[in-house]
């Protein structure tokens, strides 16, 4: 388990490592402070005027949504607003950030309270997505936006080309089902293969059966991924993930 940081203690050679990875220098280190600083942490903090990563996340937000939208809008001069938002809508979805913040390992950087460093909150999904908008809300303030839109570009938006090969823009229950009924006339049945870890941190097992017979399997963290993981997984198993909906 990680050592939770003291606020005040925290010095910039514990970001150095970030900064190298993510090749930007902070003039303003209180910036990249506050986009570590989880609200759960203000609660034992009362008092010290140490403020949490809510307004720079909400910030971080609308940066990243707007360099999407622009680098979308110039890349598909074809694709219309509905499929624009669809490829949108995959690249900032919390699971994916998530995974990019992994990538970063900006989990071991945050400030968090004691129960909720107890509780696994350095691995949760969204505890991390909000994390790397607040970062990206902090590159924005403090290095521009051309900085903010490098950054985006180098370790967002590549993501975009495998998103849209395997067609998880399009929610893949569906596009399996749709294909299954065309192609068999039957709905695709979905049921929980095994549940196992502790109730902050649970996994899941899902399988997808077509005519009672196992097509798939997939896990997450919820009922719901781990199906929606099975989809995928059928979907590429069949070799349809590359047909357009």
């Amino acid at each position: 388990m990680h050592h939770n940081p003291d606020h005040n203690q925290k010095n910039m050679n514990e970001y150095k490592d970030l900064e190298k990875l993510i090749e930007i220098k902070f003039k303003n280190t209180d910036l990249l402070k506050l986009a570590f600083t989880h609200r759960s942490y203000l609660n034992e903090h009362r008092g010290e005027n140490i403020k949490s990563n809510e307004r720079i996340e909400f910030l971080g937000d609308a940066v990243l949504e707007l360099i999407a939208t622009e680098y979308l809008y110039e890349k598909y001069p074809k694709q219309t607003e509905g499929e624009m938002t669809n490829f949108r809508s995959a690249l900032v979805q919390g699971k994916q950030l998530a995974v990019i913040a992994r990538q970063l390992g900006l989990g071991k950087y945050l400030f968090l309270s004691n129960g909720e460093e107890n509780s696994g909150g350095r691995e949760k999904n969204y505890i991390l997505a909000n994390t790397l908008e607040s970062l990206i809300g902090a590159i924005y303030l403090d290095a521009g936006f051309q900085k903010a839109k490098k950054f985006v570009h180098d370790f967002v938006l590549s993501s975009l080309d495998e998103i849209i090969e395997k067609e998880l823009h399009i929610d893949p229950k569906s596009k399996f089902q749709e294909i299954i009924q065309e192609k068999m006339e039957v709905t695709p049945i979905y049921k929980t293969l095994s549940e196992s870890g502790p109730d902050h941190n649970k996994r899941f097992e899902a399988g997808v059966f077509v005519n009672n017979e196992l097509i798939a399997k997939g896990i997450g963290g919820s009922k719901q991924l781990a199906e929606e993981n099975a989809a995928v997984q059928a979907l590429i198993k069949k070799g349809w993930h590359k047909q357009i909906k």
